[in-house]
């Protein structure tokens, strides 16, 4: 692996032709699908014993970071090639892309550092500082991750890799949906939790282009509905921080979707359902009780939406869930699964 990653890096991984612009293609995904053949895991459909109607999930719990995120960062960093490692990377991040990035940055020999909102989870913060990277704390905006970014670009010169307005990260993430289109041919639903919108965007660029008829509906809680709103008004709609901090879906705390996965949701994605906390967290002992995975409550809400919101979703006879993240403290799994 290691020197795979090397040569990746020195001719710079996944290049877009020069002023790509748009959607992101099916042919990105398949280069990211290529830089990444030994670096993820090809996370396999699972069904949920005793569960009808049948869902299949995909478990990106599985992977090194615990999280869908390494496809993005990894393929991110790789295409950022030399100036990467001379210059050093950075991320903003709830925690599961600043995992990511620090995980994918130690495998390729570059410096990471990372600004995570005050509230970011310790399991989270502790595994981007066990990889080498270094860790900025700033409030719990997105505002306030963004500025602290801008300004270590400014003076340091970071490379930045962004958590999901990227069209090289979307390509990453979008490598999912090439694994369930080639692993179930005949899916004809597909649910994602819905955060910035990277993953959503990615996955329904490859799923639109290799399962045509195929639906790609998001999920979110009911506590941070930025993107459906965005969806249904037809333009970018921006929750307040305070309001999105309710969640207890750490991971899909972002008050905003970006301006590319925008574009992604207005073509591709057929509609965004919400969930509620009480939904999600009965999602994450379902789980783990009949499925024996381990979900993070954001990671668990595309499962969640299936088992409780079946009637606002289109007709399917082949479902699949993304089970985007793992990532949950050890306490609050115990807390859930003893329904404490």
């Amino acid at each position: 692996m290691a020197e795979k990653t090397q040569r990746d890096s020195e001719r710079g991984g996944l290049q877009p032709d020069e002023g790509a612009s748009g959607l992101v293609s099916l042919a990105e995904i398949t280069e990211a699908a290529r830089l990444l053949a030994s670096v993820v895991i090809r996370t396999p459909l699972l069904p949920i014993p005793m569960l009808s109607p049948d869902l299949l999930v995909k478990p990106e719990s599985l992977q090194p970071t615990g999280s869908f995120k390494l496809r993005g960062a990894y393929t991110a960093i790789s295409a950022s090639g030399q100036e990467a490692i001379r210059r050093g990377v950075i991320a903003h991040s709830s925690g599961n892309h600043g995992h990511a990035v620090a995980y994918a940055a130690a495998l390729l020999g570059v410096h990471a550092v990372v600004v995570v909102p005050s509230t970011a989870p310790k399991i989270k913060t502790d595994a981007i500082e066990h990889y080498g990277a270094e860790v900025v704390t700033v409030a719990p905006t997105l505002a306030a991750r963004v500025a602290a970014t801008e300004e270590l670009v400014g003076r340091h010169g970071y490379v930045l890799i962004p958590p999901f307005d990227d069209r090289r990260v979307i390509a990453g993430q979008g490598t999912i949906g090439l694994e369930i289109a080639a692993d179930c041919p005949r899916v004809d639903l597909v649910l994602v939790p819905v955060s910035g919108g990277g993953l959503i965007s990615g996955i329904a660029a490859a799923i639109r282009a290799s399962c045509p008829g195929a639906a790609v509906v998001g999920v979110e809680p009911e506590l941070a509905a930025d993107a459906r709103d965005s969806l249904r008004r037809g333009e970018r709609v921006a929750w307040p921080a305070a309001d999105v901090q309710r969640t207890i879906a750490d991971a899909l705390r972002v008050e905003q979707v970006g301006v590319l996965p925008f574009a992604h949701l207005r073509e591709l994605v057929t509609d965004i359902v919400t969930v509620s906390e009480d939904e999600m967290l009965t999602t994450v002992r379902l789980l783990a009780g009949q499925a024996r995975l381990v979900a993070e409550p954001g990671g668990a809400a595309a499962v969640a939406a299936w088992l409780f919101h079946a009637a606002d979703l289109p007709a399917a006879r082949t479902p699949v869930a993304v089970l985007s993240g793992g990532n949950i403290d050890p306490v609050l799994l115990a807390e859930i699964l003893t329904g404490e």
